[in-house]
This record gives structure tokens, C-alpha cells and sequence, in this order.
């Protein structure tokens, strides 16, 4: 019996015991804050603690543990002096837990690494309610502009900068670009958050009261086909120019820029450069303004061709040889086409048979197409009978000038035909021009 009590009495003190000492599954830090009532700081938390004390080398915050915690070294140096002003004993400030316990045993924390946190947390909400920032442009680089969110910087790429922004930005360098913007006030939206990244992208044409598509199909509903209006050019592709007009964005193509050949829209225009437009068509459904600044000059086609007429005689240099027919320069950069067709009076396959480059050849124009800038020409109708009248007018016209002078780059009739044509002409034409017989009178 005493035995037994002995034994129970054993068990009981080493239950007492099992009961005392830490749970294989609780750490001693764990039985600690649960002893003290204080939960323990932890690195990466973030935590509202009151400044014990300030001095010059360090910076102590309660946070609720075991001692305070610091705030010294590049942190410190890291504070402006209008930081380190601003902070007072007995103040409550945000701190970031760097380290929980250093080699000194000192919690190590970080004022501006809990402000960046914070702000970081800010921009996602607003983000995810797609808030709109008033906020000022701090710098530039080559690609767009910086603007300070909280304490973190943005950057709004050029091709989310407001048409009206992008429009003032001229010049070659970034400097001539963005830098006379820095400083002025400007309104964005958050439209991409990266943490990890340190990446924060905004838009200032997101951030517009009224949207790009609204704008633009305001814009479309005023404009009026054929009306001239001023606008900027807001950027430059391959295929042509970018103008905005009364806040919306229309093309003119590398073909509406000027009647001369041009390969590139940078030959003639530059970003932000102010020009007149017309506007050639709209398409509704598709939201697109097509603009021309070429159809506001002169056409100088029609003075090159102003000197030439159809049934003419020219001279002309063959250029190029195509299966379709042959190109001749008859002056300058003006030329026209033989057809295949009017090339010889019998079949051939290819203008190869009959004419090469360099070819110098009197040709008769056949047809002027003002519209499509086209002039028709034939070299078997040089001879032909059907424009003998014409042909005989101008020879007269040709020998009636002193000098025989002809314009430059034509061929007068008088040098492309032989005596014997001169001689048919005059006799076709006297045939044409001679009274008709008297009747015999009764």
C-alpha cells in the first residue's frame, strides 16, 4: 500500500514536473511573449511605435518588446534635416523592423523603409480604385517623365504623356523635350504596380476627366469633311504623320504630306511642329480621321503639264521597259507611259522588241489625266493620219518663229518630219481647208 502511494506520489511529481518545462512544440521565444502578454517584433513587420529619445548618433522607439528599438547609422544619415526636424519625443511614428535582435541584442529599425512600405500598400489601393494623382513632374529621361507618388517615383512613358503635353515637347534631346516641364503640376493614374521590381508606371492620359475614345468621337462628330483646321503633329511613323485636331489624333499619310517624293514623314515635319490640314475622309466605325496637308498647296503637276496638250509631238528618253509598256521622261521628273499596245502597229510580246534604256524617241500624247497625274503617249500614232490638221498647225506655227525655237524638252513637228511628211501634211490639209466646188448655175 505505502509502496503503491510512493509510486503515485512519483508520478504525480513527474507529471508536475512534464507539465512545467516547454513544450517540444513551443519555442522559448513563443512561451515568452505568450508569458509577457507582448508579441515580439518580427523583420519585415511593420509597427507604430513613440520616440523615447532623439540624439545625434541615434534615434530610440518603443515598440511594445523587450527594450527599444534603434534607428542609427545610414538609416539615420539616410533622414533629411527637415526629416529629423519633423521628429519629436513622445511622437507616434511607423517603423520597419530590419532586424529583431542585432549582435548587441537592439531591435534595428527603419523610419523611411516603413514610410516606402506604407506608400507602396497606397499606389496598389490606388490602383485597384483606379484614383486619380495630383502630382508634380520631378524629372526626366529619354523616354518620359518622372512624377512623385508619396515617396516613390513614377514614370510616365512618352506615349502615355496628354496629347496637349506631347505636342509641346520639341526638340532633339530630352532636355529640349521634358526639361522646361519639370516642376509643372500634373494629373496621373496608377497603371502598373511592381514591388518586387520597384516599378511604377503612370498615365496622364488615362488620368484625363474625359477618355481618349470620348474625345475623340466628340471630335469626329465636328469635323467636316474638306474644312481646313490647324493642328500639331504629335508623332512620326514610317507610313506618314500624327496631327492632333482639336484634341483628337488623325493620319496623314506618307502620301498626303507633299507632291514631291518623299520617303519619310521627318523630310518635311517635326514632332509639335503647328500645321494646316484638310480633312479627307472619316470613318465612323472605325473611329479614324484621315487628313492631307499636300491638298492645301498648289499642285505643281499642273504647271509642268500646263505646256503640253494631247495629239503634241514630244521628244522623250525611255526610262524603264515593263511587260506592260514602256516610261518616258519627257522633262524633268515628268513622265509618261507607252502602253504596249502603242508601241507598234503589229503584235509584239514585250517592249524589248522594239525599244531599249536611253531610247530618245518623238512620241504623240494621247491622253493627260490631271487627276491620276498620268500622261498617255503612243509611238505608232506619231504618224498617224487622224491628227494631220494639228500636226500642220503646229508646223505653221514652228516656221512662222524666226529662230524655229521650240520649247525645251519638245519636239516641234518641223524637226520630227521628213520633207515628204511636211509635203502630205500641206497637202492634207489644203484638201481640208479648200472650198467646196460651185454648183453649176441653171
Amino acid at each position: 500500500m505505502e509502496q503503491n502511494e510512493a509510486l503515485n506520489g512519483q508520478g504525480a511529481a513527474d507529471l508536475h514536473t512534464d507539465q512545467n518545462e516547454p513544450h517540444n512544440n513551443q519555442s522559448m521565444e513563443t512561451l515568452l511573449q505568450e508569458s509577457s502578454g507582448v508579441e515580439l517584433p518580427q523583420s519585415g513587420e511593420i509597427r507604430h511605435g513613440v520616440i523615447a529619445s532623439i540624439g545625434p548618433s541615434q534615434i530610440l522607439v518603443s515598440i511594445g518588446a523587450k527594450s527599444e528599438g534603434v534607428i542609427a547609422g545610414r538609416e539615420l544619415e539616410s533622414l533629411s534635416d527637415e526629416e529629423r526636424a519633423a521628429l519629436i519625443v513622445g511622437q507616434t511614428v511607423p517603423v520597419y523592423v530590419v532586424n529583431p535582435e542585432d549582435d548587441n541584442g537592439n531591435v534595428v529599425l527603419s523610419f523611411k523603409r516603413a514610410q516606402e512600405q506604407m506608400t507602396w500598400e497606397n499606389v496598389e489601393r490606388m490602383l485597384s480604385e483606379e484614383e486619380v494623382i495630383e502630382s508634380k513632374v520631378t524629372g526626366f529621361n529619354k523616354g518620359g517623365l518622372i512624377v512623385a507618388v508619396g515617396g516613390l517615383r513614377g514614370f510616365v512613358p512618352a506615349s502615355q504623356v496628354s496629347a496637349a503635353r506631347r505636342a509641346a515637347s520639341m526638340g532633339d534631346t530630352p532636355e529640349q523635350r521634358w526639361g522646361k516641364m519639370v516642376g509643372d503640376p500634373i494629373s496621373v493614374r496608377i497603371v502598373e504596380v511592381d514591388r518586387e521590381r520597384r516599378r511604377l508606371i503612370l498615365s496622364e492620359r488615362a488620368a484625363n476627366t474625359e477618355s481618349r475614345q470620348s474625345v475623340k468621337e466628340r471630335v469626329i462628330s465636328e469635323l467636316e469633311i474638306g474644312r481646313t483646321y490647324t493642328g500639331r503633329v504629335t508623332s512620326l511613323a514610317e507610313f506618314g504623320a500624327f496631327v492632333n485636331v482639336n484634341g483628337a489624333d488623325g493620319l496623314v499619310h506618307l502620301s498626303e504630306l507633299s507632291w514631291e517624293h518623299i520617303q519619310l514623314p521627318s523630310e518635311v515635319l517635326e514632332v509639335g511642329q503647328e500645321v494646316k490640314v484638310r480633312v479627307i475622309n472619316i470613318d465612323r466605325d472605325k473611329k479614324r480621321i484621315g487628313l492631307s496637308i499636300r491638298q492645301l498647296e498648289e499642285d505643281p503637276w499642273h504647271s509642268k503639264i500646263s505646256k503640253f496638250s494631247v495629239g503634241q509631238l514630244v521628244e522623250g528618253v525611255i526610262t524603264r521597259l515593263t511587260k506592260f509598256g514602256a516610261f518616258a521622261r519627257l522633262e524633268g521628273d515628268l513622265e509618261g507611259l507607252i502602253h504596249i499596245s502603242e508601241i507598234s502597229d503589229h503584235r509584239i510580246e514585250h517592249p524589248k522588241e522594239v525599244l531599249k534604256d536611253g531610247d530618245v524617241k518623238t512620241l504623240r500624247i494621247i491622253r493627260i489625266d490631271t487627276d491620276q497625274h498620268r500622261i498617255g503617249l503612243s509611238l505608232r500614232k506619231v504618224d498617224s493620219g487622224a491628227f494631220a490638221d494639228k500636226d500642220f498647225k503646229l508646223l505653221m506655227a514652228d516656221t512662222a518663229d524666226a529662230e524655229g525655237a521650240s520649247p525645251e524638252g519638245t519636239a516641234s513637228l518641223a524637226d520630227a518630219a521628213s520633207p515628204e511628211d511636211i509635203a502630205l501634211l500641206k497637202s492634207v490639209a489644203s484638201q481640208d481647208d479648200a472650198a467646196p466646188p460651185e454648183e453649176p448655175q441653171a
